[in-house]
């Protein structure tokens, strides 16, 4: 009976080693879209003491910045992806936050535009990343950019001149 035990096993053996290289992997992602590998984006003002990052920030650098065509661009797609129905036109501020004013809830530079597009923000914007193109965000973020240099002053009821404030 011991004779019997050997031969089973060998041959128990053979049909695993069989199967197992008969087996399909799952097919690996592709890069593209929504697959690029995630960084972290120094935000000094939001580093909460005690904790340690030993890693490098990612310095997110706008290839558009400063360029008034992209600008342009990233203003029709402003009004394409309706993003004036929250923001008001031109970034004026509607239920979302105005772009005018040049205060940034969660900053205002543009790897912190682009992550606030990209990602979304909570109450109420939704992340555009993975479905619109990296380049897309990035002439958005120029175009939010440039409505920051609005002149926003006003004269109150006293003549003075005043800055407008709230959101």
């Amino acid at each position: 009976m011991k004779s019997l035990y050997i031969p089973l096993s060998v041959i128990g053996l053979a049909i695993i080693g069989v199967r197992i290289s008969n087996a399909t992997q799952a097919p690996q992602a592709k890069a593209g879209q929504g697959t690029q590998p995630t960084y972290f984006v120094e935000h000094p003002d939001h580093i909460k003491p005690g904790l340690a990052f030993t890693g490098r920030w990612a310095q997110l650098q706008n290839p558009y910045e400063g360029n008034a065509q992209r600008a342009a661009e990233g203003g029709k797609l402003f009004v394409a992806y309706n993003c004036m129905d929250c923001h008001g036109a031109e970034g004026s501020g509607a239920m979302g936050p105005s772009f005018q004013d040049g205060r940034w809830h969660f900053g205002g530079g543009p790897g912190e535009v682009f992550e606030s597009i990209y990602q979304g923000r909570p109450d109420g914007m939704p992340a555009w990343g993975g479905r619109i193109s990296n380049d897309q965000i990035w002439m958005l973020t120029a175009y939010v950019r440039s409505l920051a240099s609005k002149d926003l002053s006003t004269e109150n009821f006293t003549g003075r001149t005043v800055e407008r404030t709230g959101h």
